[in-house]
């Protein structure tokens, strides 16, 4: 079957631009696939995972031959990469980036690069680098698109289709709005996570307090492990929707404050909130394919998810998700996720077979 891009480049071969090259290959949806980066070591790393085919550190004709350039670099350089490829892009080339901030991006790149689409894939982790990236951050991710009405229709339904091929799943929203949105349940989380930990850093009791910290506070700045420097010019470049979002969390911060003197009104509040991150993973899986679970007892054994992978690998059944629940001294659990009913009772039957116990 023919890929869906013959040559298809990535421009800027961290996290993010190397998992969309793995998605590519894995996926054969593209029959060569080119990286650039102005760094040596990113790219010999990414040769020698198997991220790309060729590599580069200067534009060159080469890019003159891509059905497809993604804008993988960092959001605070990416209008200035994507300016500099211009000239060499083929008019007939698709466009796009995944950056986390839309309007100055599809501001200055609709028009300059040919049959340019904005996008962001919802996908990350607190781990930077071409090492860390896997195809498998995209699967079943929402990846926003960004159209404006001088949008060519043709390239936006090109880039919905190659976004559905990499498993993921496009919403189209307008630049200003994604960036709105995203201030909220991305650049303010962050923040509030270097917010937090500089107010650890400073206490006089800084020790006991790193000791102290359990699981929610670590959960609560994890992102702030991420790489800083990408991490600023991420919130810098959306300063004006996060200064908005700054303000409303000051003036819900000053409510809540207030209602230490009425516990009753507090406890309302907590309420409300427990119903709406109660809610979270309901609108997720709203925008998601249903996904029939099953969860697998296992021993704490060597290869016991080589055993399970296999037996269901050679009956041809597909298992969409994969998660390891729990590994004590005396076992632990696997869930599976399958697209239909079918298959879950199929892999139920397979794996009782082989002397599992499932629930």
């Amino acid at each position: 079957m023919k890929p869906l891009f013959n040559k298809v480049g990535i421009f800027g071969i961290g996290l993010l631009g190397g998992s969309v090259a793995l998605g590519l290959r894995e996926r054969f949806l593209a029959s060569e696939v080119h990286a650039y980066d102005p760094d040596p070591s990113a790219l010999e790393d990414a040769l020698a995972l198997g991220v790309a085919d060729k590599v580069h550190t200067t534009p060159g004709s080469w890019i003159g031959e891509l059905d497809l350039g993604v804008l993988a670099a960092p959001v605070g350089v990416l209008t200035e990469v994507g300016r500099q490829l211009a000239p060499y892009a083929r008019p007939d080339s698709l466009w796009t980036d995944v950056g986390s901030v839309k309007g100055p991006v599809v501001q200055a790149l609709s028009g300059v690069l040919p049959n340019f689409v904005g996008s962001h894939p919802m996908a990350g982790s607190e781990k930077a680098g071409v090492e860390a990236a896997h195809a498998g951050l995209l699967q079943n991710a929402v990846w926003v698109i960004t159209p404006t009405p001088e949008t060519p229709p043709q390239a936006l339904e090109r880039l919905r289709h190659l976004v559905k091929e990499l498993g993921a799943y496009p919403l189209e929203i307008p630049p200003a709005l994604h960036d709105r949105l995203v201030a909220r349940i991305s650049h303010l989380p962050y923040l509030l996570a270097v917010a937090l930990n500089h107010m650890v850093a400073r206490d006089e009791h800084q020790e006991l307090l790193m000791f102290l910290a359990a699981g929610g506070f670590r959960d609560l700045t994890r992102v702030a492990s991420g790489s800083p420097r990408m991490s600023r010019d991420m919130v810098v470049s959306n300063r004006e929707a996060l200064r908005e979002a700054v303000e409303e969390l000051r003036a819900i911060l000053a409510e809540l404050e207030e209602l230490l003197e009425h516990p009753e009104e507090l406890l309302e509040a907590a309420l409300a909130a427990k119903r709406t991150r109660d809610s979270l993973p309901i609108v997720k899986r709203s925008l998601l394919p249903t996904l029939h679970e099953l969860v697998v007892q296992v021993p704490d054994k060597p290869g016991q998810i080589a055993r399970i992978s296999n037996a269901l690998g050679d009956a041809h059944i597909n298992i969409k998700q994969f998660e390891v629940l729990a590994i004590r001294d005396e076992g632990g659990a696997i869930r599976m996720g399958f697209a239909t009913a079918e298959e879950r009772e199929a892999a139920r039957r397979i794996l009782e077979n082989i002397g599992y116990r499932l629930r």
